[in-house]
């Protein structure tokens, strides 16, 4: 399945399911870990749980969960540009895609490198049961999970699976023992599976001003640039990090021409 991929100068993967392989990145987002700001936490707990990974000691699976566009996936990308040079490559797949997982994870298992699959926008809808073909590969079946492979997901949602409001009405108190319905359990235990939890909040509009002033760092007037920046923000109805570059993007304010 991966024959064609030369690890050694492929750091990063995606799943094709047309062709049933592995196709090689060659174009690579160079987002910085000091590009990011306002989730200071975030990263140094997932820098330090992937640098047990590469070490070679035990590190868990990770759930990073939370408000849109607050930095989840490019803490990701920014992860594999810091320390790919110390043998970390990642193989991107999709919610979709899951049901191919452990043919995937089958592949790398021999590989001389440490492996994050990435997993974005993780959810799934009522009735979908790919799920379990990540509950196996978080936490092994028969055979232990690969020693050089852990999940990353990130996800809107801290619990993956719907759950309704009629699972807690299937719940009942037999005597002195409280039976939830199963369904619960198994909408819970996925979630349980990733070892470490990042949430991912809303930003402060001073952390917001503080993106802006990063991406704009020689612009002549901080005031006019600030408002602008909150009445994009304000349109858009959130403050982000991903709101701010799509200010940058948009150009913010034009200097003013030199005399």
């Amino acid at each position: 399945m991966n024959a064609t991929i030369d690890w050694k100068h492929t750091l990063a993967a995606l799943w094709r399911p047309r062709a049933a392989r592995l196709r090689g990145v060659t174009h690579l987002d160079p987002i910085d870990l000091t590009q990011l700001l306002g989730i200071e936490r975030q990263k140094n707990a997932l820098c330090a749980n992937t640098e047990r990974f590469l070490q070679g000691v035990p590190a868990n699976n990770v759930l990073l969960w939370g408000a849109r566009g607050t930095g989840k996936s490019s803490l990701i990308k920014a992860l594999l540009n810091r320390y790919a040079a110390d043998g970390l490559r990642l193989v991107q797949i999709d919610r979709d895609q899951l049901i191919e997982l452990p043919e995937i994870i089958d592949s790398l298992r021999q590989q001389p490198y440490r492996f994050v699959i990435y997993t974005d926008d993780l959810s799934f809808e009522q009735g979908d049961h790919s799920y379990r073909a990540l509950k196996t590969v978080l936490e092994g079946s028969i055979e232990l999970p690969p020693e050089n492979v852990l999940v990353y997901a990130t996800s809107n949602r801290r619990h993956l699976l719907p759950e309704r409001m009629q699972d807690n009405l299937d719940s009942r108190v037999t005597e002195t023992e409280l039976h939830y319905a199963d369904a619960i359990e198994e909408k819970i235990s996925l979630s349980d599976r990733f070892g470490l939890w990042l949430s991912f909040y809303a930003i402060s509009q001073d952390t917001y001003l503080e993106m802006i002033d990063a991406l704009f760092p020689a612009h002549p007037n901080r005031v006019e640039l600030h408002l602008a920046a909150i009445r994009f923000a304000t349109a858009k109805g959130a403050r982000s990090g991903r709101t701010a570059r799509q200010f940058f993007n948009h150009g913010g304010l034009p200097s003013p021409p030199s005399a």
